[in-house]
């Protein structure tokens, strides 16, 4: 299904229904995959706050969130800490980590949906029921993926998908 960048049609409203999870990477997602590096080490990255918004709606409906990443930099705890997002970092094989956490709550990965931009996302984009990549994603994301945020990574794109799948959920009973 190839639609136009932030287009999201009955087939996308249908899979959102479903969702029980929603997994997201962190650098190109949460950020705008730029850091800031200062003389001593320490880096900085830029988050939209407007994300939390969304995710908050999402735990309301019930659905799961997680955050995972293959960056070990303690800024990736302290943001999702900060938005009170649980989160696995360091993570080098992403896909079987997903399938682990599924299995461990009960889901099937049709229930479940994973947000990324990079090469090292594209095994969870194939594996879930409903893939989403940000504008920004490199090539193979976007190819791997059924849905193109319209905003980019640290630019609101995850706030923009939550805030779909919860008009879709709040929607599903009539």
């Amino acid at each position: 299904m190839k639609v136009k960048r932030g287009t999201w049609t009955a087939a996308h409203r249908r899979r959102a229904r479903r969702l029980r999870l929603v997994v997201f990477d962190f650098d190109g997602v949460f950020t705008d995959n730029a850091v800031y590096t200062a003389e001593d080490g320490r880096e900085m990255v830029r988050c939209s706050r407007s994300d939390g918004w969304g995710l908050r709606r999402l735990e309301k409906l019930g659905v799961r969130l997680l955050v995972l990443s293959t960056e070990e930099n303690p800024v990736v705890g302290a943001r999702c800490r900060k938005l009170k997002l649980p989160y696995r970092q360091g993570v080098s094989d992403k896909l079987s980590v997903l399938r682990e956490i599924t299995r461990e709550a009960g889901l099937d990965l049709a229930e479940v949906a994973f947000v990324g931009n990079d090469i090292n996302d594209v095994e969870c984009l194939r594996a879930v029921g409903f893939p989403v990549a940000v504008a920004d994603a490199y090539p193979e994301a976007l190819a791997a993926a059924l849905y193109h945020t319209r905003r980019a990574g640290g630019q609101g794109a995850v706030r923009e998908f939550c805030e779909r799948v919860a008009e879709a959920q709040e929607t599903k009973r009539p």
